[in-house]
């Protein structure tokens, strides 16, 4: 069974990941990921042995919270920002007085004013208690890091709340210890007062928290957009009477209505009235589609003209644009094969972080014998020590992505739908209705009398349910042309039809049926040849037992698929077309569109036999096709892309989905797919860079290479910073940790910008 939890209460990428510890290592969950961008959970588990409440508990003994269904994310999320904008004030009004009176002293530079008796080396008890009093307001506006980060320590699953909670406890305690000596006698200047340095990390760390929840809060924009499309109330008709109800009320059957501007709630057939529809939300295309009785409409699209009334055939979850949402979210909540590297170097960061500033106190203690330079060291490379950076770089690049490809009509199934497609290096497409319309025209007659011609081929073929036959109906009702009654239709399996307009024998069909009646077909043999060799399907017609001569059909290519073709090849992509045409017809096509390799009279059952072969050869390949005839090999291939009609996205077998049926589409996916992961890749190289360089310097290593250091052209620089023992202070430290999240998230976020080439 599967099933998708929120999760309350994770903060970094150790948390997510103990999370998903503590429900893979239990009986009966066969598989978990959990996400710290989206903050949930998706569990593939075994029903008979767990039941909800069961997974529930487990999570809550990991130290978490599962969140209820009925509680809104939009709502939660925008209460916790308002909650961290408040404590950060808070912070801030205490941190900066405190940061003013202790450093302020220290400035050679510029004489900054402060009270003699506020001076920690000439009054250092009454500072230590001025210290305190503002210390204390700051730690405990951060309360959080130490009812989260001490108990997941004690769990043997540390977190970067441990970090700074460790950090900044230790930088407290060792200031009250040398408070009491200063009262005692014993500290007369006041020395090793670290009350700033706790307070100003906690500020620093939660004004990076607050700006990276604004930032994650805009990862999630597009599915914010998405469900903003949907209208809250339908105007139902009940007993000859017009009632508005919420739309989660609205039944399969009901009769809705809707009037001009208004958005259709649901998706329907409508069954009476006339009206034009904007359904770009789903279609991407601006202009109006007209509709009346027996057309389509889709939930969320504007009514823009007349009134109508609609018998609801999709509701709830079952409608188009909540399909699309589940597809977005399910996206979002999945992980990149990519990821695992994060995961697996964040399951032991946190740990390894302490381990380090343990030992790096130690030896500078045994080195140099000063405690608190030790100190200092500690505090620093626990506070500079990011696996938020870590946890975030895959998973907010991932969310920005699937929903940008969301807004562009491009649905991505899952992150490693969206992580293959930019090794993508052969494009196969089906050829009917993909590269083509799907719907034959007339593009040639030949006969001494045209008019006649068509005249007898469209009355023989009124009625017929072949695209052929229809395209010559169309056609002829195009020139308004009456058409005659026949008598006696029959299909002639093989050959073509036979029927019977106005007493006399028409036959259409292949040079077999007008040969096998003794027809001569001599004067148009050439004809034949040469419309076949065009691609086209053309048919003998003859009347009365005389030819009347030609007519040919064709399925016309569309200009996208052209566009696209030629946007593929500039990639450096190859392209392929699969049909069951004949070998005439489909080498014509691929010439018109530019196909680089032809698979031609193949059956549905042997599509993905071909997909293997160039599998085989080492391509990777993505198949794109109409998500049903295609699906064996839009599951063989590396990535199956569905071109999918705009209300019916939920097509199995595909990875990718694109709405809008644009073959141009799929080359802007596989752009967006290169894009995201150019941004990943990014986002970790910086994730990782800064921690292998941050912790050494936070662990002194520029301390012992002071004196050359120092003389070098960047030494003024280095002391400027971070003084003359080239020691990071914690509260730099703390700084560059918050900016660091920031920064991940705030690259992701350009992902929003992406533009596909043309």
């Amino acid at each position: 069974m599967k099933m998708t939890l929120r999760i309350g209460g994770m903060h970094c990428a150790a948390c997510s990941r103990a999370v998903e510890r503590a429900l893979k290592k239990t009986e009966g969950i066969e598989e978990a990921n959990v996400n710290i961008a989206t903050e949930k959970a998706v569990l593939n588990f075994d029903d008979k042995k767990l039941k909800y409440n069961d997974i529930v508990n487990i999570i809550v003994k990991a130290g978490y919270q599962v969140l209820g269904k009925e509680e809104d994310p939009a709502e939660r999320k925008a209460k916790e920002i308002k909650e961290q904008k408040i404590r950060l004030i808070v912070s801030a009004i205490f941190s900066i007085p405190l940061f003013y009176i202790s450093m302020a002293p220290m400035v050679s530079v510029v004489k900054f004013p402060i009270p003699s008796f506020l001076v920690h080396h000439i009054n250092p008890q009454v500072f230590s208690i001025a210290a305190i009093l503002l210390c204390v307001p700051v730690m405990i506006s951060g309360y959080k890091f130490y009812t989260l980060g001490f108990p997941a320590l004690f769990r043997g699953a540390p977190n970067m709340d441990s970090l700074v909670a460790i950090g900044t406890t230790a930088a407290f305690v060792y200031s009250v210890y040398s408070t009491i000596l200063a009262f005692m006698g014993l500290n007369p200047h006041g020395e090793n007062l670290y009350y700033e340095s706790a307070a100003v990390i906690i500020t620093l760390v939660q004004f990076g928290k607050y700006l990276e929840a604004r930032s994650k809060g805009k990862t999630g924009e597009a599915i914010k957009r998405l469900m903003g499309l949907q209208p809250k109330t339908a105007t139902v008709i009940k007993n000859g009477e017009e009632k508005e109800i919420k739309i989660s009320e609205v039944k399969v059957n009901d009769i809705v209505l809707v009037r001009p501007g208004e958005k259709i709630p649901v998706d329907g057939e409508i069954i009476e009235g006339y009206s034009s529809v904007d359904e770009s939300m789903l279609t991407g295309e601006s202009i109006p589609v007209e509709k009346t009785v027996g057309d389509k409409v889709v939930g969320a699209s504007i009514n823009k003209t007349g009134s109508f009334k609609f018998k609801a055939t999709k509701v709830g979850a079952d409608t188009a644009l909540a399909q699309i949402i589940k597809l977005v979210e399910d996206a979002q909540g999945s992980k990149a094969p990519i990821a695992h590297i994060a995961d697996v170097v964040s399951s032991y960061f946190v740990p390894a972080v302490i381990t380090i500033a343990l030992i790096s106190g130690i030896i500078w203690f045994i080195a140099i014998h000063n405690f608190v330079f030790s100190l200092t060291v500690f505090v620093s490379v626990l506070v500079i020590a990011c696996p938020c950076a870590l946890g975030l770089a895959t998973p907010t690049a991932i969310m920005v992505g699937t929903g940008k490809g969301a807004e562009l009509g491009i649905l991505f199934k899952n992150a490693e739908a969206l992580e293959i497609s930019q090794k993508i290096n052969t494009v196969m497409f089906d050829k009917t209705g993909t590269l083509t319309e799907g719907k034959p025209y007339v593009t040639d007659i030949i006969s001494d009398d045209k008019d006649k011609l068509l005249l007898i081929s469209a009355s023989a073929e009124n009625g017929s349910e072949h695209p052929l036959g229809e395209a010559i109906v169309r056609e002829a009702k195009e020139k308004n042309i009456t058409l005659l009654p026949i008598e006696n239709f029959k299909a002639i399996a093989g050959f073509g039809i036979e029927t019977f307009i106005e007493g006399k024998r028409v036959l259409m069909g292949n040079d077999k049926l007008m040969l096998k009646e003794n027809i001569s077909i001599e004067k148009y043999n050439s004809d034949m040849d040469k419309l076949s060799k065009e691609g086209k399907t053309p048919m003998y017609v003859s009347y009365d037992n005389k030819l009347l001569g030609i007519i040919a059909c064709a399925d016309k290519l569309k200009q996208e698929s052209i566009d696209a073709v030629k946007r593929l090849h500039k990639l450096g992509i190859k392209t392929a077309m699969i049909t069951g045409d004949n070998k005439n017809t489909a080498q014509s096509v691929a010439k018109e569109a530019g196909i680089d390799i032809v698979f031609s009279e193949v059956l549905p059952e042997d599509k993905s036999k071909e997909v293997k072969k160039l599998q085989d050869e080492g391509f990777t390949v993505a198949m794109v096709g109409d998500g049903i005839n295609d699906a064996p090999a839009l599951t063989q291939a590396n990535v199956g892309i569905a071109i999918g009609s705009g209300t019916d996205v939920a097509i199995e077998s595909a990875d990718i989905v694109l709405v809008k049926s644009n073959t141009n589409d799929v080359v802007t996916a596989i752009e967006l797919s290169k894009a995201t992961m150019r941004d990943i890749k990014q986002n970790l190289f910086w994730a990782f860079c800064y921690n292998v360089l941050g912790i050494p310097v936070a662990a002194g290593v520029l301390h012992i290479f002071r004196e050359p250091l120092i003389a070098s052209a960047i030494g003024d620089f280095l002391v400027s910073i971070m003084g003359k023992d080239l020691l990071l202070n914690p509260i730099f430290a703390a700084l560059a940790m918050s900016l660091s999240s920031v920064c991940v998230v705030s690259n992701a976020l350009r992902l929003n910008f992406f533009k596909p080439s043309k």
